[in-house]
């Protein structure tokens, strides 16, 4: 059971997911100790409302970047936590916790060193190959949204990986499919399919704070979105 201490926290916390300004919200978060911080933020991963679920992911990416700072052990066991939420033993289904694992690996290069083959292996079917059909649009995200970070660490097998998704017949896979690959640089004249540029589909795609609404044909076109910028909080 919930500790009244703890409810408190994570309501404080769910009302700072609410605020409609990034810079606001992290200033709020960053005045809640961290050891208080992470388990309110692991439970907006389940959150309903997917604007409030992918806050509390770019929280955790803050977060956990910023614990490693101090304590890369503390930061490890963060990424430990997320990695057995993806592992089927846990009874779990682990939303939010690929998506995560690439804010944090995109805002700490020391982290990203030990553990992006981990996020990478979950596209790979001869890795660690996650199944489930909605999990794998988390993994695209959080790939994508690391190769905003690192564009030059995307291996040719994951590379690979993504490219296959822009088949998909989910159009948020190809959406995020197509986001990875331009993060990377990957897309070019004759690199991707051209019915991509004649996709119409709408999506919507979490960018620093917000989902932006755009289409399939406005991404393979465009080639680029704007990458978002890393705020940092001061735990005291």
């Amino acid at each position: 059971m919930t500790k009244p201490h703890g409810r408190k926290i994570k309501a404080r916390v769910s009302a700072i997911l609410l605020e409609p300004h990034r810079e606001t919200a992290m200033r709020l978060l960053g005045n809640i100790p961290a050891q208080q911080l992470t388990g309110p933020l692991f439970s907006h991963f389940y959150h309903g409302d997917e604007r409030v679920k992918f806050r509390s992911v770019a929280a955790m990416g803050v977060l956990v970047s910023k614990m490693s700072q101090s304590s890369m052990e503390q930061a490890r066991i963060v990424l430990r936590r997320i990695m057995w939420n993806l592992n089927d033993e846990s009874g779990g289904i682990g939303w939010g916790s690929p998506e995560a694992m690439g804010e944090i690996l995109g805002q700490s290069p020391g982290l990203a060193m030990e553990f992006k083959s981990i996020l990478f292996s979950y596209l790979d079917p001869g890795g660690n190959f996650i199944e489930h059909e909605l999990l794998q649009r988390g993994v695209l995200w959080g790939i994508g949204t690391f190769l905003g970070a690192f564009p030059h660490d995307l291996d040719r097998t994951t590379e690979h990986l993504i490219f296959d998704h822009l088949n998909s017949a989910d159009p948020i896979k190809r959406g995020y499919a197509l986001r990875a690959l331009s993060h990377a640089g990957c897309i070019g004249p004759g690199k991707i399919p051209e019915a991509l540029t004649l996709d119409h589909h709408p999506i919507d795609i979490f960018t620093d704070w917000n989902f932006v609404s755009t289409r399939i044909s406005d991404l393979a076109l465009a080639g680029n979105l704007i990458k978002k910028s890393h705020d940092t909080f001061t735990h005291r």
